[in-house]
């Protein structure tokens, strides 16, 4: 038996230590929060994706009362820059969430389903991107999805 150690950096930043670009971004996060449609669990999140053209997209969590039938800001942000942006690799992605009171005081992590469809992003453009989870009090930079999603499961499984 032997042991395989995976490991991860995550650098943590308070916003005012962020890039003026990453402020951007994580504000147009924070902002596309006021599109979510989430009348059952009361948690808007939005997403921003900054484009590698400079263009940014923006989505939101978009709930359904048939459970699980909704979509995640993740999800909805890199399907619509997939869709309408096919040439162009995703940067960076900020990830902003808050309840009817508030933004929370720590980042969230994205879920499995939409690490997986961050991986297939990154592996999409063989273009890594990184990722700002934005919390009140702290803001996570993930330099690409392997450290959210190691050992994971891509088109290489199956050849």
């Amino acid at each position: 038996m032997k042991n395989l150690t995976i490991s991860a950096v995550i650098k943590v930043y308070t916003f005012d230590e962020l890039s003026e670009s990453d402020r951007a971004l994580v504000v147009a996060a924070k902002e596309a929060t006021k599109k979510s449609y989430s009348p059952y669990s009361k948690f808007a999140v939005g997403a921003a994706a900054r484009l590698k053209n400079g263009i940014v997209v923006t989505g939101s969590n978009q709930e359904n009362a048939a459970y699980p039938s909704g979509l995640c800001a993740e999800r909805t942000t890199l399907f619509y820059a997939n869709s309408e942006y096919p040439d162009q690799p995703v940067e960076t992605l900020a990830v902003a969430a808050r309840t009817e009171k508030d933004f929370i005081p720590s980042p969230i992590p994205p879920c499995g389903a939409c690490r997986q469809v961050m991986l297939e992003t990154e592996k999409r453009y063989n273009h890594p991107f990184r990722i700002l989870l934005y919390g009140k009090e702290e803001t996570y930079e993930i330099r690409h999805v392997g450290d959210l999603l190691p050992l994971s499961f891509d088109k290489s499984a199956m050849e």
